[in-house]
């Protein structure tokens, strides 16, 4: 079988690093070229020395130019931007016939007004907003396979769209009653020199942010919304936590009437029987971060609480993986029609 060319534009952040270290190692794969403007003409060795003794060490980094990525001969191109850039290169690269699978927030969010209530600026092309695919596996398997625009979704919002899809869809919660604290590692914010990321602001201390209106309800609430039928609005706070990386969240709710244990178990082995990064834990366990660390696992518990009738569930995540690269590579191997794992496990 012959590789697949890729492009990874702006492999210099968290996200793109992490694409490089998934993509390096995957079998039906040829990485042929990375991007940066700020690492122009380096190699990949230089500038990641953890990949120095690897095939793609001499590997240099080219200018974020439409003509030099295109010039590559690749068909799938992977877009680790920041939200506003990502379009920039999406609309050319879409129209060229290229295969695009962004992990910014420019296409998650069909409505552009949102988008604009959310973000701070007008949506440059809304046009793919509306051709996009949502980059789920887990819940748009189908849409992916001949999609040429996925938009991968972001970090907090797999971690609570995986858990709570299969239960809305089947009016297993009320709606309104949706509350979120999630915990996320200092890598989530990205590579950026801020300096409430500094290791002394951040080490020790734990802090909420983003607080009612984190940017990610937006895309939270639109599939949501889409699973029950029903607008749906939830309460969400992210904290910030001392470590490098992983997302744990835990959702409470009230559960419909009638509604039992099973019920919940039910529809998480309906739902994700043919899923294997969806791991749903039993009897005692409990997610843990530091099972999902480095892995494109998330892992799920929940609790039906007698005392306050309430349903606690819980997940567990990667955010570098399962929160971003590793799904958007997830996605790649749906639309090539390779097994999901490939590249991913092992």
């Amino acid at each position: 079988m012959s590789l697949e060319k890729v492009v990874i534009v702006g492999a210099s952040g968290y996200s793109g690093e992490e694409l490089v270290c998934i993509l390096s190692r995957h079998p039906n794969v040829e990485l042929t070229a990375i991007t940066s403007r700020q690492q122009v003409g380096k190699t990949l060795g230089e500038v990641y020395p953890k990949f120095a003794s690897t095939t793609y060490a001499s590997l240099k980094f080219i200018d974020s130019t439409i003509e030099a990525i295109s010039a590559t001969g690749a068909k799938f191109v992977f877009l680790a931007l920041p939200h506003g850039v990502a379009t920039e290169f999406a609309r050319p690269l879409v129209a060229a016939g290229l295969r695009v699978l962004d992990l910014s927030a420019d296409f998650r969010i069909k409505d552009v007004s949102v988008y604009k209530e959310y973000y701070g600026e007008d949506h440059l092309a809304p046009e793919l907003a509306a051709l996009s695919v949502y980059g789920l596996p887990e819940i748009y398997r189908e849409e992916i396979r001949n999609a040429q625009l996925i938009a991968c979704p972001g970090c907090y919002p797999t971690s609570m769209l995986v858990p709570l899809i299969p239960l809305m869809k089947r009016h297993l919660i009320k709606p309104g009653s949706i509350c979120v604290s999630s915990m996320s590692g200092v890598s989530g914010a990205g590579r950026n020199a801020k300096v409430d990321l500094l290791y002394v602001e951040c080490n020790e201390s734990l802090r909420p942010y983003s607080v009612p209106k984190h940017r990610h309800l937006a895309e939270v609430e639109q599939e949501l919304t889409i699973a029950a039928g029903e607008n749906v609005r939830i309460n969400f706070t992210p904290h910030l936590v001392p470590v490098n990386r992983g997302i744990l969240t835990t959702i409470y709710a009230a559960p419909a009437d009638g509604i039992e244990s099973w019920h919940f178990e039910n529809a998480y082995a309906e739902d994700y029987k043919a899923s294997p990064f969806v791991r749903i834990l039993k009897g005692d366990a409990l997610p843990d971060t530091k099972n999902v660390t480095g892995t494109n696992f998330i892992d799920i518990a929940w609790r039906l609480d007698s005392r306050t009738c309430r349903v606690v569930i819980m997940s567990a995540e990667d955010n570098l993986v399962k929160g971003a690269s590793g799904q958007a590579v997830q996605c790649l191997n749906v639309m090539c029609g390779w097994a999901e794992t490939t590249g991913l496990i092992g």
